[in-house]
């Protein structure tokens, strides 16, 4: 009972978040997502991890462990997706991207915050810079045939890792007043991507459930098979792995719809597995938080 209870504590407040946003646009109230959307990811989230890795207390050798160990999981994730795609006889550039690369921002970020604390943010912010590195490049590639290193170079979040990993090695910290800035504008980040995600799922619109509901339940047996068996083969710690496996275990992005329907490829599978997925994660991100907790 205390562990359904404390679970519960972890996720509601994610899921109600969401649930706000979707509800906002269903009630006809005005929210402009690319707005919202650009003052998060090139402001307050990039504050959120420069603040999260430089204050954090986690061993930057444990840092750097774990970033071998999310590129090696979305490797084994990738190698079992692209066995799944063919096997289903699905169209690669529309399916493989999607079913790879989880929320880990929206969601993944807010979950281990509220699951394991500061220690636990710090590692998800690691796991989430790896995957938007291998997202903007490889990921771009599947979708459009070409990746873009330069992009991944210009992306406020992977200059706000780098310069807080480099704080956090050196034991470096800014000034106090600026700290208490940073903070700030960084608390705005997690709200602003969760009600942002409801939003973006309630205007979705979405088709072929059963295949959703399928390919979204085999992604899930898949990312949290392959995280916790690099995980234990990194000999992770505990609070390490389990972020592993939640992050990687997360929902389709919404970001995967907006690539599909930027380079052309069929948006429309890919909303309904955004929705789905979503929907889904609903059970299964607790279940696999009282697993893991």
């Amino acid at each position: 009972m205390n562990l359904t209870l404390t679970v519960l504590n972890i996720t509601a407040p994610v899921f109600l978040l969401a649930a706000i946003g979707f509800a906002w646009v269903k009630l006809g109230f005005e929210y402009r997502v690319a707005f919202v959307t650009r003052l998060a990811m090139t402001l307050s989230v990039p504050c959120l991890i420069f603040v999260a890795l430089m204050t954090s207390d986690v061993d930057p050798a444990a840092l750097a462990d774990l970033s071998l160990a999310s590129m090696a999981a979305y490797a084994l994730v990738t190698a079992a997706c692209f066995v799944l795609v063919k096997v289903m006889r699905l169209h690669v550039p529309t399916y493989l991207a999607p079913l790879i690369f989880g929320n880990t921002g929206n969601l993944g970020l807010p979950l281990a915050l509220f699951a394991f604390g500061d220690t636990g943010l710090g590692y998800a912010v690691v796991v989430f810079a790896v995957m938007a590195v291998i997202s903007f490049t490889f990921g771009i590639w599947l979708v459009a045939g070409a990746g873009s290193l330069s992009r991944v170079l210009k992306e406020p979040m992977v200059a706000a890792t780098l310069l807080g990993a480099l704080f956090l090695w050196q034991g470096w910290e800014t000034p106090l007043f600026v700290t208490n800035t940073l903070e700030l504008i960084g608390q705005m980040a997690i709200p602003l991507m969760l009600i942002t995600l409801g939003v973006a799922v309630a205007r979705l619109e979405i088709s072929g459930y059963g295949q959703a509901i399928a390919l979204s339940l085999v992604k899930v047996a898949i990312c949290v098979s392959a995280a916790w068996a690099v995980a234990t083969w990194f000999a992770l710690p505990p609070v390490a792995a389990a972020v592993l496996i939640v992050q990687v275990a997360t929902p389709v992005a919404v970001t995967s719809y907006m690539l599909a329907e930027k380079y052309g490829t069929d948006a429309q599978p890919v909303a309904g597995l955004v929705v789905v997925s979503t929907l889904i994660s609903v059970v299964t991100l607790p279940l696999i938080l009282s697993f893991v907790i």
